[in-house]
């Protein structure tokens, strides 16, 4: 490996990467301790791992506007492993989760996490959503989560109940404190004018929720931060890599490493859409988060992926390269090595309002409109059936059925297991593109790499008459390449009479 590609050029794109640090900063922070409170641990790991994953990742990453930290995605397979496991467990497991991540991207299994049905991911990320609402709606209420989504479920009618009976004086003063939270979020948002668009609604709904309580002294619960950071971190010891001998450890360290990995090749795949920069070095990419959650488990601190939101905030803040990320984790240790205290007037219902409208965005769906519209009911109904199920039973089950119901997809079509792509440039520079045998995901590294080799601006015509099927998820990945060369690449399709030549047709850009 190249280790001088890994330094990030400090000079030119310092004027925009810092005032970028600012603003993903300002996007991190309320979202660290957050997402912290919801996994059921110390907020002070969450911002820890913010610190890790901005600074390690940053440095080292294969995408190169992506900022990693603490993710909602995940928030809920750590508390269950810290209900079950105890939080001694979670760096242990983190730890060897992390290894398995440096294997992978090594191993160049990096390209194959984008080969997951994009109907299982997004159902999974829809699942965990509803699992964070229902979850969080009990401490919007100064409430304490209860050990599954089903029993948080059937007890919210009650705990809201109580409210409004005014049984209790924390639980309405907490609640007025969330619903200010996201209305101001929320309408932040929509309003905020065009000179502050930087300024993050999370931060804004906290900075409410936060003045409303101090305001009126409301005696409600706060954020609890210890005296040093260090303080706060439980490091890994022979002990705890002892206990990863038995089965249930073992497990909760592939899912995480799992999760992790295809949440990040999602957000990375999605950020470079955002930009024309430098594409993503995915198998880089992987071994860089596991670096960073290799780390965050020797310190017992929460695991981390590549993260949409603040990835996002960071392109549109118009970051140029990795500085911004790396910067972004040192503004978060300067604010709690600084000034610590400013986190614990922070009311855990502010935090948990956050957490609220992140779960309802993860839920998303317009996206499964998008793929009944695109594709028909199958995708569409492996997304429901993915989010039921991680809902009702739990998040690894919810993922096996996904896959299993996917697969199913393709079964008629496996005595065609080949696909064969044959490429040629036309004489008015166009790229010529032939694909016969069946295209599914078992194919879509091969596909990917031709497409990759398309040169910059050229038009490409792919030729199907010899296809005897397309699945959703390879025509999901074509699409999302078309999207991506927009600038200068067109895509047409030769024919448009099977089912999947149309599928094809209707998934690329207009």
């Amino acid at each position: 490996m190249n280790l001088s590609a890994l330094k990030p050029s400090l000079p030119a794109s310092l004027g925009r990467d810092l005032p970028a640090s600012i603003v993903v900063f300002m996007v991190a922070l309320p979202l660290c301790m957050g997402i912290a409170v919801a996994s059921g641990v110390p907020a002070e790991l969450g911002l820890v791992t913010g610190v890790v994953g901005g600074v390690v990742v940053g440095l080292i990453g294969g995408s190169p506007l992506q900022v990693s930290g603490p993710a909602a995605g995940l928030a809920v397979v750590v508390f269950e492993i810290v209900r079950e496991h105890g939080l001694e467990m979670l760096g242990p497991i983190l730890l060897l989760a992390g290894a398995l991540q440096i294997a992978a991207g090594l191993l160049g299994l990096g390209k194959w996490f984008k080969a997951i049905s994009p109907a299982v991911v997004h159902g999974m990320l829809a699942g965990i959503g509803v699992l964070i609402v229902v979850v969080q709606l009990h401490v919007l209420i100064d409430g304490a989560p209860l050990p599954n989504a089903l029993e948080s479920l059937i007890a919210i009618p009650a705990a809201f109940g109580d409210v409004m009976r005014l049984t209790t004086v924390k639980g309405p003063a907490a609640l007025a404190v969330g619903l200010t939270t996201i209305l101001a979020m929320i309408a932040w948002e929509k309003l905020r004018p065009a000179n502050l668009r930087l300024i993050p609604g999370a931060l804004v709904g906290v900075a409410a929720g936060t003045a409303l309580a101090a305001a009126l002294a409301l005696p409600i619960k706060r954020v609890e931060i210890p005296d040093s950071i260090l303080g706060g971190l439980n490091l890994t010891d022979a002990a705890g890599l002892a206990g990863l001998m038995a089965p249930g450890p073992l497990l909760a360290a592939v899912i995480i490493a799992v999760i992790a990995s295809a949440e990040t090749m999602l957000s990375a795949a999605a950020v470079d859409k955002m930009h024309t920069g430098p594409r993503t070095a995915y198998d880089r990419e992987l071994s860089a988060q596991g670096v960073g959650n290799a780390i965050c488990g020797a310190l017992g601190a929460l695991p981390m992926t590549g993260v949409i939101v603040r990835s996002s905030a960071n392109v549109q803040a118009g970051a140029l390269s990795r500085w911004s990320a790396i910067l972004h984790g040192l503004w978060i240790l300067a604010f709690v090595a600084a000034i610590p205290w400013a986190l614990e007037v922070v009311p855990t219902a502010a935090l948990a309002g956050i957490l609220i409208v992140t779960g309802w965005r993860l839920v998303s769906v317009q996206h499964a409109r998008g793929l009944f519209r695109r594709h028909g009911a199958l995708p569409a109904a492996v997304w429901a059936a993915t989010l039921i199920v991680v809902v009702a039973v739990d998040l690894l089950t919810g993922v096996l059925v996904g896959l299993a119901l996917a697969g199913i997809e393709i079964l008629p079509h496996l005595k065609r297991r080949y696909l064969v792509v044959r490429r040629h440039e036309t004489a008015d520079g166009g790229v010529d593109m032939r694909l016969a045998g069946a295209a599914t995901f078992l194919q879509l590294p091969q596909l990917e790499k031709e497409l990759a080799a398309v040169p910059e601006g050229a038009t490409v015509t792919l030729r199907t008459s010899r296809l005897s099927y397309i699945d959703h998820t390879t025509s999901e990945m074509i699409a999302d390449w078309a999207e991506r060369r927009e600038g200068g690449t067109r895509m047409q399709v030769a024919r448009s009479a099977p089912s999947h030549e149309r599928r094809l047709a209707n998934a690329l850009p207009a």
